[in-house]
């Protein structure tokens, strides 16, 4: 097995240095550190709208419970959508109009943090802007997409409209990819609301959520039971990626992996992105889960200042050794 680039580096440097205990240490303790970063680190996690129930779940990638119930309370405002943020969330709440803000450890920020919207299904978020799929469901051309702040202000509350009951929507980069429900298509279009193509793809038999890997698009058919895969230039790779699901909804990828909720079964199913099943039943027990989202890992503070102060002190020796020496 090759030796990686770094090692053969750190090896070479430690063979022609005079001071090669000192930096053999340096050497072990930085893979050491490496190593203990990446295991203490803190992963992903899950969070799920339990639709019926009211609740927000958080949940590792791996499965574990966290808090089944982050969020409650939120039966009335029937929650559909979400996203995550930082260490906010991002709740849509269809019968009561409004889209909520929650910490991710599950305190009220603003329940109300935007009102006023028709029927919010799915959001998602970019930066320091929410985009919202806003419906109306029966009534053909009258959905729309909203653009907001983080801080609740309105920034275009029909960026693009006259769409057929908009359900999932993801972006990329400066493109925003919404599946259209009745429509059975899934549109693209700029962040700044230009079309770029309507009916990207076409001829879907209700499109749910949606989410963006790389340069393909998954969705998820409740109806159909199935996952799609697409690529974001329109073609079709696989109309049926993953089949025998039960009433998924919706779907979140994290590198080559995607986590899909099964409002039928009540369970939260992993597969790749090639169409493997990881885990069916991810996570069970759920109340009709609808919208999920993924936080981002994020390194722990104090693994790296342990490993950059030891480093340091090394560092610190070595040069006091080099200038007793002279």
């Amino acid at each position: 097995m090759s030796t990686p680039l770094f090692r053969r580096q750190c090896a070479l440097v430690v063979v022609r240095s005079p001071q090669r205990a000192s930096f053999l240490a340096i050497a072990s303790l930085m893979s050491v550190g490496v190593a203990l970063s990446s295991a203490t680190a803190r992963g992903q996690y899950i969070y799920v709208v339990n639709n019926n129930a009211g609740t927000i779940g958080k949940y590792t990638t791996s499965g574990a419970v966290v808090n089944a119930k982050l969020v409650s309370g939120l039966s009335a405002s029937d929650p559909v959508g979400i996203a995550v943020s930082g260490s906010n969330l991002f709740v849509t709440n269809s019968y009561a109009s409004t889209i909520g803000e929650y910490t991710t450890s599950g305190a009220v920020v603003n329940a109300s943090l935007v009102s006023g919207l028709t029927e919010p299904i799915y959001i998602a978020v970019s930066g320091s802007d929410l985009f919202v799929a806003d419906s109306a469901y029966g009534v053909a051309g009258s959905g729309r997409i909203g653009e907001y702040t983080t801080s609740g202000a309105t920034v275009n509350a029909s960026l693009v409209s006259g769409l057929n009951y908009p359900w999932g929507i993801a972006v990329s980069g400066s493109n925003l990819f919404v599946t259209n429900w009745q429509g059975g298509t899934i549109g693209e279009y700029t962040t700044s609301g230009a079309v770029v193509n309507a009916s990207l793809v076409s001829g879907l038999s209700y499109p749910n959520g949606i989410a963006v890997s790389g340069p393909d698009l998954f969705v998820a058919y409740d109806y159909a039971d199935t996952i799609g895969e697409y690529t974001t230039s329109g073609a079709v790779v696989n109309a049926s990626l993953v089949s025998g699901l039960s009433s998924p909804i919706g779907i979140a990828a994290s590198g080559s992996n995607l986590f899909v909720t099964n409002a039928g079964a009540g369970t939260i199913g992993e597969y790749t992105t090639s169409g493997a099943v990881v885990n069916a039943s991810l996570v069970s027990g759920l109340k009709t889960p609808d919208g999920i989202a993924l936080s981002q890992p994020v390194p722990e503070p104090a693994t790296l200042t342990l490993l950059c102060s030891a480093l340091l002190a090394l560092g610190v020796v070595c040069l006091r050794r080099r200038a007793a020496k002279a």
